[in-house]
């Protein structure tokens, strides 16, 4: 199983599928691994459906319960993911990439867009995560469910993930960048809508509003609609690839 080592952290990853990369990210919020895109929770499977045309690659997020593993500090946030993320570039020698993304994936897209924009060709975010409103008090249910998991980390004590949880969640809308950001954003991308309480539809409408460049899917699930989705999605990023890839 291919990994590496930087900064005190091991990344894991998996590669599917050969021509431009495609980098993913999984959904299942901080237990995004690989695997989750085998469950029926990620209607589109980018290690299966873009393999025919694309070098997809897959990784386990730090901490997530697969085999990436790092030290968590008071300090962490979403630039401690987004530096893992370049950091599998680098090690692949990747100088540009698609982006697919869900869940919290779309969040971990945004980030990467506003720390290396001229490293992505084009992205999709399937269901972005979001907050409409105020944050409501204490740790979210899905947060508390990853902390509980982590049994090797006598680092991660309850301070520490209180402050990685306000870095994380505190700031509203998608978390990672706000409004002003997303106006700016001149990479061409497609966003397939969210529609429960995790992934609110309105944070989907508005990311597709704002984003300057965007393509937006209101139904991608099932039947009929996930078809036509997956169609979409295989033309946006053939589209976008650049020439001679």
């Amino acid at each position: 199983m291919p990994s590496f080592e930087y900064r005190g952290a091991r990344i894991h990853y998996e590669e599917f599928g050969r021509g431009f990369p495609i980098l993913t990210f999984a959904p299942a919020g901080l237990q995004s691994v690989i695997a989750v895109w085998g469950q029926p929770s990620a209607p589109i499977n980018p290690t299966t459906e873009f393999a025919a045309n694309f070098r997809v690659i897959a990784m386990d997020q730090r901490n997530a319960g697969g085999q990436s593993r790092a030290p968590i500090t008071a300090a962490d946030g979403w630039d401690s993911y987004t530096q893992d993320h370049i950091a599998l570039l680098d090690h692949l020698h990747i100088d540009r990439c698609h982006l697919y993304g869900q869940c919290i994936g779309g969040s971990f897209i945004l980030n990467l867009l506003k720390t290396q924009p001229q490293r992505i060709a084009a992205a999709v975010l399937a269901q972005p995560i979001g907050r409409v409103g105020p944050m409501a008090p204490g740790r979210p249910a899905r947060f508390n469910a990853w902390a509980e998991s982590l049994s090797d980390h006598p680092e991660a004590t309850s301070s520490i993930l209180d402050a990685f949880c306000r870095n994380l969640y505190a700031p509203g809308f998608v978390y990672c960048v706000d409004r002003d950001f997303v106006k700016t954003v001149r990479t061409p991308c497609m966003v397939l809508a969210g529609n429960d309480e995790a992934h609110p539809y309105p944070i989907s409408e508005e990311l597709s509003k704002l984003l300057p460049d965007c393509e937006f899917v209101p139904e991608w699930k099932t039947g009929a609609a996930l078809k036509s989705a997956q169609a979409r999605v295989k033309e946006f990023l053939v589209k976008h690839t650049p020439p001679g890839n």
